[in-house]
């Protein structure tokens, strides 16, 4: 299968992996062939990209980071605590919380079996979602890429339980934001960027009085938007201020934010995600959890065109565990001439390097 851009498919290509909503439901199944109708379709929904049947990469499988089960049970219970806090009044705000902590500390713990089990790099690229499910998706993710760093750091069971918990609730607070303000598709107005940012603050209100769960994850909510060198909110804290759990849930949460489809913009692939993170290195992050961040998830995911600095072409076949930026290639092309497929294993290859990365299907 090959990674592709959805607006560059054309009519009679075959689908190779099948698409589901943020609810689980079939968008469209595997070995459909994507008439123009379908492939509007799915640029309307926010699917910037798929996979699609190619002879040369058949064999590639994208492999699940976590099972459609497990992901559809976890956002189901991300959304209904966050409705149900939603509709409740303030008063009882904090006892919904407590309602639903058991089953939000059961969900960290399948993650956290699923992703040491997964024996491979973590990968959501394919995950879709629609704009109105983009709060409880994004914590979703968050979580995992939180969780990842942090068992790549050897944080405890313990420790990694209230990461869980900060990653999972570091929004709660968006709840009291205006849903107009929240999926508007133009620039926020200053004002309005100031409601946004007012969600942190009322995160940490919110948690802090819920009985169930430790301060520390009230705190997640607090700070997952603070930086380093001090320029971020609520409170401009810098350095040793942070708590570690917030600076690993602040890189989660930039990367999802940057690498999934919004209703301003469009998603960037993984590696460009990353690019964003090490400009932010010693100023924003934290540079050892960056580099963990980078060990834990795969850069160049399965499937994906890319172009390396000798000028072969060719597709991501498989990850290299802890060498994200290093994956092994199915060569396809040299010198602009279409070849015999073989493997390239960048591991081994070290003065190889991908400079380039391609989603068109163009002529091939």
């Amino acid at each position: 299968m090959r990674l592709v851009e959805t607006a560059s498919v054309q009519s009679g290509t075959i689908l190779a992996k099948t698409i589901y909503n943020e609810k689980g439901q079939v968008l469209v199944s595997e070995d459909v062939e994507l008439k123009a109708q379908i492939i509007e379709r799915l640029i309307s929904l926010g699917i910037t990209y798929l996979y699609i049947k190619d002879k040369h990469t058949d064999d590639i499988i994208y492999k699940n980071s976590i099972s459609d089960k497990l992901r559809k049970e976890s956002l189901q219970t991300i959304e209904g605590t966050f409705t149900q806090f939603q509709k409740e009044s303030k008063m009882e705000t904090a006892f919904v919380i407590e309602k639903s902590t058991k089953q939000l500390k059961n969900i960290i713990r399948q993650l956290l079996d699923e992703i040491k089990n997964n024996g491979d790099l973590l990968s959501l690229l394919t995950d879709i979602f629609s704009y109105d499910q983009y709060t409880f998706t994004h914590s979703f993710h968050v979580t995992l890429y939180s969780l990842a760093i942090g068992l790549e750091l050897k944080l405890s069971p313990k420790e990694l339980e209230i990461l869980g918990l900060g990653a999972i609730l570091h929004d709660i607070g968006k709840m009291n934001v205006p849903s107009e303000i929240l999926l508007k598709p133009g620039k926020l107005t200053k004002s309005e960027f100031e409601v946004v940012k007012k969600h942190s603050e009322d995160g940490f209100q919110i948690l802090r009085n819920v009985t169930t769960i430790p301060l520390l994850v009230a705190h997640c909510a607090y700070q997952h938007h603070e930086r380093i060198n001090g320029s971020g909110y609520p409170r401009g804290i810098s350095g040793k201020e942070i708590h570690r759990y917030g600076k690993i849930i602040a890189v989660a949460d930039v990367f999802d934010a940057v690498t999934s489809n919004r209703i301003y913009r469009r998603a960037m692939l993984p590696h460009a995600g990353l690019e964003i993170l090490y400009s932010g290195v010693g100023n924003l992050f934290e540079t050892h959890i960056v580099e963990a961040f980078r060990r834990s998830v795969a850069i160049y995911p399965v499937g994906l065109t890319v172009e390396l600095n000798d000028g072969r072409k060719g597709v991501v076949s498989k990850q290299n565990v802890g060498l994200s930026d290093r994956p092994i290639i199915r060569i396809l092309e040299e010198k602009g001439r279409v070849v015999k497929p073989y493997e390239l294993n960048l591991a081994q290859e070290l003065s190889t390097m991908i400079v380039n990365c391609d989603t068109t299907l163009g002529n091939r």
